[in-house]
């Protein structure tokens, strides 16, 4: 089945991979599948995940520079689901590989702290979340920079986004913690509506309201805030400065039943938000209340646009 793709012109690149990267016969740990799939269900919610080649990628021989990793920390009711996803930077040697140990770092930092980051998310204790995530991404950072001054590398180059989303177990709980430093989207799809929930560097859990053009139909009127103030987290009253590497994004939102969360590389986000055919597209299919199987959902998720050939990740909360 050949992969479908929105607008008046097929993409530039073929959809299927053509040609596999080189590989190091003295490194063979290296190479990078070229898609990774992931699901799972607690409570209320259910993950989709998928990270696959870009066509573009997949034309000229190059790794995937996308990471993703799902993990859960704990068991039963308080266990934290954390999904990483970090993109490389463009046609620098071993992006793909800095991209994945910024995903396995962050997850670590996060696994030691999991009592604590799920008691905080429990008790909707904003102000904590946010300083602490911020703390534990500023250092995951300061030990990449610290590993390219001893490989001689360019900081600037020895780096790449990271965008993470914390999802408690606990059917009671639907608070929904997103940070992240560097380029992609966090979106939400609510009554056939995307809305995009990027937070701006320095602010702290903005609310995006409708984007206009989304989901190929009149964008529904949203107020300015969340209907139920009291629920959410409660303010930062001192937010820490931007760090160095980049402005640390943070938002605690609480999702409502039918909603659908999406947290993505900026390979989906960027035609996400520049095409609205794909928008109404995903809106459609990720509108329903029951969510996609893993093949669906892949299939979804490379959905083709002229234009954009990135590597695309994505993971999609869907709420019962």
């Amino acid at each position: 089945m050949a992969a479908s793709y929105v607008g008046d012109e097929p993409p530039t690149y073929e959809a299927e991979p053509t040609t596999l990267p080189v590989a190091d016969p003295e490194d063979l740990r290296d190479l990078v599948p070229d898609t990774v799939l992931e699901g799972a269900r607690y409570g209320t919610l259910t993950l989709r995940a998928v990270s696959l080649r870009g066509d573009a990628a997949r034309y000229r021989g190059e790794p995937r520079r996308d990471a993703l990793l799902a993990v859960r920390f704990g068991t039963g009711d308080s266990a934290l689901i954390l999904i990483a996803v970090a993109t490389g930077q463009r046609a620098v040697p071993g992006a793909h590989r800095v991209a994945r140990e910024l995903c396995e770092w962050i997850a670590g930092a996060v696994g030691s702290n999991q009592q604590r980051l799920t008691e905080d998310i429990h008790t909707a204790n904003r102000g904590a979340l946010s300083s602490g995530l911020n703390r534990l991404t500023g250092r995951v950072y300061g030990r990449l920079r610290a590993g390219a001054t001893v490989r001689g590398l360019a900081p600037a180059d020895h780096t790449a986004s990271l965008r993470c989303l914390l999802l408690p177990a606990h059917p009671a709980c639907r608070t929904r913690v997103f940070f992240g430093v560097g380029d992609g989207g966090l979106f939400r799809l609510r009554d056939g509506v995307w809305q995009d929930l990027e937070p701006e560097g320095g602010e702290r859990d903005t609310v995006g309201g409708p984007v206009l053009g989304y989901g190929g139909r009149p964008p529904v009127q949203r107020p300015s805030h969340d209907p139920n103030p009291s629920r959410e987290p409660n303010p930062d009253p001192a937010p820490a400065p931007a760090p160095a590497h980049g402005p640390f994004r943070f938002r605690a939102s609480v999702a409502r039943p039918g909603d659908t969360l999406l947290l993505c590389s900026a390979g989906l986000a960027d035609p996400l938000r520049g095409e609205a055919a794909l928008a109404g597209r995903l809106a459609e299919r990720w509108g329903t209340a029951e969510p996609p199987g893993l093949a669906a959902f892949l299939a979804d998720a490379q959905t083709g646009v002229k234009g954009y050939a990135d590597d695309r990740t994505a993971a999609a909360v869907w709420e019962a």
